[in-house]
């Protein structure tokens, strides 16, 4: 899956420079200055792109045909701002001038559950990522560039758009203070907050203007006015993971974390990322799409551990598993409490407690809500990242073999699929960019431990693949033809892992361009996949050898080169985020790390290009160790043939046609034995034909030593830099 952004960077970092919220820096106030000069001399375009009013058909001369996506939502928005300007409803003696609506849930997760889509609700935008602002007469979206087009499609015109992370694009913060120069009470929900999100915003509107106020309210507004918005009936219930998938059982968790926290002076700590739980406590549910979490919260000190929970989830086995009956508090059991009684437990643990660690944000974790860490008294809060998130991040060995087998099962399903697709394609068969997608589902659903999909299929046919993060619909889910690349971006959820690949096909004959931008994403993906490194190198480092090919003709994409990936865990998973500017603190690479690997090509309104494969970081304990540092490098778990008619071979050196080769002999190995295994024949005859031998080119043999050298005296710089 595309590498999304982390975090909000519009605002704690300044479109995406860091800060310590109580010190702005001379690099900060020069950047804001400059920021500031240019938004004062613009372009009549470069105003609408500023103020957000650059909508597709929403020109104020003449009605305009509406994109097939658009929702109309301005009966909501009436609603909405009628309660704005009602105290009684508001349970404030005072009315609000704005209210701030994120895409969260109580837990801050990635995806949420239909109950929490109120961001989408309100504004109609479906997409991963996104906050808005409503005022009175205004409705404004912030979203980043690889969601900017989708959300252009689905927003009426009501609303205005902000490209998140152009410098032209004011912050939230930024807007609100230009928006109310006399002072204004904006709203939110603090439950569905970040504490860091809320607090930097808080921050800077204080430092600019003291009349805005930041306003939790009482009550949820968009609940009040969502018709129809209720909780399913259906009971899911929660389970539990055996040892022999997680590696380790969840009390020997319990002492490491409790350790962590020892070194980080905590006493004890709430848990409320619903990953961390998971991975804790070796418990999974069916509360959240596409990652099988149970929404609970944990409070966890040296000796006790209480988890908060829906006590109809947890009817099977789940109450035996943690020991739940014995009575007391002991270091062995897991006490189990009600859903809501954290809100009345955690006030007051904290008075026994002495120091609190309350969880800050990091990478893909943004922390937890307003909420939770108000409760926690000031003098004894730890405001730091969850050591949780380090200790699930480096796989142990169990893991790491249930990581390599789910994505050999992953890969067999994908064969099948892609043989099964070209040859009814070529039988005749009508399909669509929806039809491809439900079926790549299917055929992974099969495989053995294969319990969900790890997100929302993507697949994006002719000029969809220039919307890194296009999704198909049933308004517009394009015919497939033989005239175009098609962009397939999937996952699974299995037992013993996660997985997450993406291929990009032609069922036709590629013109020289889209062969061009293919075989650039593929040797930039190949560069980085042979790193060799020292183990002190930050991941935002490699980044430059996965763009290098595309920055070469001008282009570049809009996403992260990577991302972590948890086993049976989230598809987005800290702290691996690979990007040239990093936008946070980063950890160095460490054995057991597993992240993606998708470079991209997308030319707007023609078509697009994305190569996928999930990684796995090793040890290189052959190679001398200098200066006490050793070596690392990474293996491909990611194992699905490459298309060759879309690759110019010319322009591969001979090093790169070598790790093809390799690689495509480990798919005949590993893939051809599974399939064998499934008595997939027409699958295993595919995936031969395409993982043939290519020859090498004596020719090419100076230009790839002049490669390699290049690259050595790039590293060797690099290396001199960050030492």
């Amino acid at each position: 899956m595309i590498s999304a952004v982390p975090g909000r960077t519009n605002l704690a970092t300044n479109n995406g420079l860091i800060y310590d919220f109580f010190f702005i820096g001379p690099i900060e106030r020069l950047y804001n200055f400059m920021i500031t000069c240019t938004r004062h001399n613009l372009s009549p375009y470069e105003k609408r792109i500023a103020s957000g009013e650059l909508r597709q058909a929403c020109s104020n001369i003449g009605l305009l045909p509406q994109p097939p996506r658009r929702v109309n939502t301005t009966g909501r928005l009436i609603a909405l701002r009628k309660l704005l300007n009602d105290p009684a409803e508001l349970k404030d003696p005072f009315p609000l001038h704005a209210l701030l609506v994120t895409s969260d849930d109580d837990h801050q997760t990635e995806f949420v559950s239909n109950y929490d889509k109120r961001r989408e609700y309100i504004s109609g935008f479906s997409g991963g990522g996104g906050d808005v602002i409503i005022t009175m007469n205004k409705a404004i979206l912030w979203a980043d560039g690889q969601f900017y087009q989708q959300a252009n499609d689905e927003l009426n015109c009501d609303w205005l758009l902000m490209q998140d992370g152009n410098p032209l694009v004011p912050s939230q913060a930024e807007w609100l203070i230009s928006e109310f120069p006399g002072g204004a009470r904006i709203g939110a929900d603090p439950k569905l907050i970040a504490a860091d999100y809320w607090n930097s915003l808080e921050y800077e509107l204080q430092q600019k203007s003291l009349k805005l106020e930041l306003v939790k309210t009482k009550i949820n507004l968009i609940d009040k006015i969502w018709t129809n918005h209720s909780q399913t009936d259906e009971e899911k219930h929660a389970f539990t993971l055996d040892d022999h998938y997680t590696g380790k059982h969840w009390t020997l968790k319990l002492k490491e974390t409790r350790r962590e926290l020892k070194h980080l002076g905590a006493e004890a700590m709430v848990i409320t990322a619903l990953d961390e739980i998971a991975w804790l406590l070796n418990i999974r549910g069916r509360d959240i799409p596409y990652t099988r979490f149970v929404k609970g919260y944990v409070l966890l000190s040296q000796t006790t551990i209480t988890l908060y929970v829906d006590p109809n989830k947890t009817k099977l086995n789940v109450t035996s598993f943690f020991n739940a009956e014995i009575p007391g508090l002991t270091d062995s059991s897991v006490e189990m409490k009600p859903y809501n009684d954290i809100w009345i437990d955690l006030r007051t643990r904290c008075q026994i407690w002495k120091t609190v660690l309350v969880p800050s944000s990091f990478v893909y974790s943004p922390g937890a809500s307003k909420q939770i860490y108000d409760l926690v008294p000031e003098e004894k809060r730890i405001s730091k990242p969850s050591p949780i998130i380090h200790l699930k991040a480096v796989k142990n060995p169990t893991e790491r073999v249930g990581m390599r087998n789910a994505h050999i099962r992953d890969g067999a399903a994908m064969c099948m699929f892609l043989e099964y697709f070209e040859r009814r394609f070529k039988a005749g068969d009508l399909w669509d960019e929806l039809k491809i997608s439900q079926e790549i589902n299917r055929f992974r659903m099969e495989q053995h431990l294969a319990v969900d999909v790890s997100f929302r299929t993507i697949v994006a046919f002719g000029t969809h693949g220039s919307q890194p993060h296009y999704e198909p619909s049933l308004t517009t889910s394009l015919p497939i033809f033989d005239n175009s690349t098609i962009i397939i971006d999937s996952g699974g959820q299995y037992c013993d892992g996660t997985t997450d690949v993406t291929r990009t096909i032609h069922l036709g004959e590629p013109t020289d361009d889209q062969k061009d931008a293919y075989s650039r994403v593929l040797i930039g993906s190949i560069q980085l996949a042979s790193l060799i490194f020292p183990d002190n190198l930050k991941p935002s480092s490699i980044d430059v050898l996965a763009r290098a090919p595309i920055w070469e003709i001008g282009e570049d994409y809009q996403h992260g080169t990577g991302h972590g990936i948890g086993a049976f865990l989230g598809v987005h998973e800290s702290p691996v985020y690979i990007h040239y500017n990093p936008r946070m603190k980063q950890d160095h690479f460490k054995v057991g790390f597993f992240f993606s690997n998708e470079p991209g090509i997308y030319l707007e309104n023609k078509f697009g290009v994305r190569l996928e494969n999930v990684l796995e970081v090793i040890d290189k304990p052959y190679l001398k160790h200098t200066y006490g540092r050793s070596y690392l490098g990474f293996s491909d778990v990611t194992l699905v043939p490459y298309s060759n008619k879309l690759i110019k071979f010319e322009m591969l050196s001979n090093r790169e046609k070598r790790w093809l080769n390799n690689y495509n002999a480990k798919i005949r190995r590993l893939i051809g034995a599974e399939l064998k295994r499934q008595n997939a024949t027409d699958a295993f005859y595919w995936m031969m034909d395409n993982t043939q031998h290519i020859p090498e080119s004596r020719a090419s043999i100076h230009c790839q030593s002049i490669s390699i050298l290049m690259s050595h005296i790039f590293l060797s710089k690099l290396y001199h830099l960050l030492m």
